[in-house]
């Protein structure tokens, strides 16, 4: 059987016969793979930096010493720079007081008031510079009743209500003070509104601020009467003394110069002027003390002042319907706190509860302020349609019947 086997000693069929040539390339590929594995080639090191850097030139003697003094010198020395803030707030205070001396003008005002809400807005108004704006809202109240005219109330509300955003900044003074203003600008200027909603809001403020007030004394009153009499007295003299300014002017002048006319003045001890300096120091201090007093005391005046004129805005318009009921209410409730107010201040609130009582009688008895009667809507729309029919097509006909007299009652 093996005999028969034709196909022994022959490669399988799959396998392909090598030819020469290629068993020798086999065969040096394999001897270099082999000397490259024994032998390999050396990597080149990487280049430093330091060699790709330019060689600096030799430095001289001269340049060596003035690089050891810039060294010394170097911690002392500081490079100062005009920053733009700085130069920012100069030009804000500059701007304060430009606003300063344009917003007393009334023309001017409307101009100078957004000018002075900008710097508001911005964050311009610190600590720093609260003085200056503070001279912005003063002079712009110097004439109190100024901010109730029509064509620069609104320009006053806003101001007003935009400066209570700042007040942070301002001290006790000057937080009293915007107070009684802001009673004024912006209280007293929402009462001229045209918002129900609006004015009953407005009205309770009144009704509020009028509940803190303290009850007046007779100092109050005394102090308010001698205040009276000043202004009457000093509005008749002011013509007489600006003609004898000229002649005072000379004559304190003169008494200047005699005053020591022998120089007598260094023979004093000098213990007698350390005892007047004394003196004045102790005066000072005690006016110190009294000066807060004072101060609330200029505040409650200012603060009744201005509540008395948001009563008299309200008060005038009460010919307009839908403001009587919270007039009423308002005026009754100044009334019944009206001791707290001040003599001349009772006679004006007790004076006005009369007229709102009368003016309350007459519209229960029909008539309007005017004196006519009061027709109201309902009323108007009743003697249009009482002579009207009602048919079956439509709601009302041409004629009158008896039915529409029914169905309007």
């Amino acid at each position: 059987m093996a005999e028969d086997n034709l196909f022994q000693g022959l490669p399988p069929p799959s396998a392909t016969p090598l030819s020469s040539n290629s068993q020798k390339q086999q065969q040096q590929s394999r001897e270099s793979t082999a000397a490259t594995n024994k032998h390999p080639s050396p990597i080149p090191p990487p280049a430093l930096k330091s060699a790709l850097k330019r060689s600096n030139p030799p430095e001289t003697n001269s340049e060596k010493e003035m690089g050891r003094k810039e060294i010394a010198t170097a911690p002392g020395k500081r490079i100062r720079f005009k920053t733009i803030t700085d130069v920012a707030e100069k030009q804000i205070l500059d701007a304060m007081q430009k606003i300063a001396s344009h917003i007393k003008n009334l023309t001017k005002f409307t101009k100078a008031s957004k000018l002075a809400i900008q710097l508001i807005q911005a964050g311009s108004v610190k600590p720093g510079t609260s003085d200056h704006f503070f001279a912005i809202l003063e002079a712009a109240m110097s004439s109190p009743t100024a901010c109730n005219g029509p064509s620069v109330r609104a320009d006053y509300h806003a101001l007003f209500t935009a400066a209570q955003d700042i007040a942070d900044c301002f001290n006790d003074k000057q937080k009293n003070l915007l107070t009684t203003w802001t009673t004024r600008a912006v209280v007293a200027n929402d009462l001229y509104t045209d918002d129900s909603f609006v004015f009953s809001k407005t009205a309770g403020r009144v009704k509020e601020a009028i509940s803190n007030l303290p009850i007046a004394t007779e100092d109050d009153d005394t102090e308010e009467a001698a205040s009276l009499k000043d202004e009457i007295e000093m509005a008749d003299k002011d013509d007489t003394n600006k003609q004898d300014m000229s002649s005072v002017t000379q004559l304190e002048g003169d008494n200047k110069e005699d005053d020591d006319p022998f120089g007598l003045d260094a023979l004093i001890p000098s213990k007698v002027k350390k005892d007047i300096k004394t003196k004045g120091k102790k005066d000072a201090a005690s006016k110190n003390g009294n000066d807060g007093e004072e101060e609330t005391k200029r505040f409650i005046k200012s603060q009744r002042e201005g509540l008395i004129s948001c009563l008299e805005i309200a008060a005038n318009r009460y010919k307009t319907p839908w403001c009587q009921t919270v007039i009423d209410i308002l005026v009754k409730h100044a009334f019944n706190n009206v001791a707290r107010f001040t003599s001349r201040q009772r006679d004006a609130i007790e004076k006005l509860w009369a007229s709102i009582r009368e003016q309350q009688i007459r519209r229960k008895q029909g008539k309007s302020v005017t004196g006519k009667l009061d027709v109201n809507a309902f009323e108007s729309l009743q003697t249009k349609y009482a002579n009207e029919k009602i048919s079956i097509r439509r709601a009302v006909g041409g004629s009158g019947d008896r039915r529409a007299t029914q169905w309007l009652g």
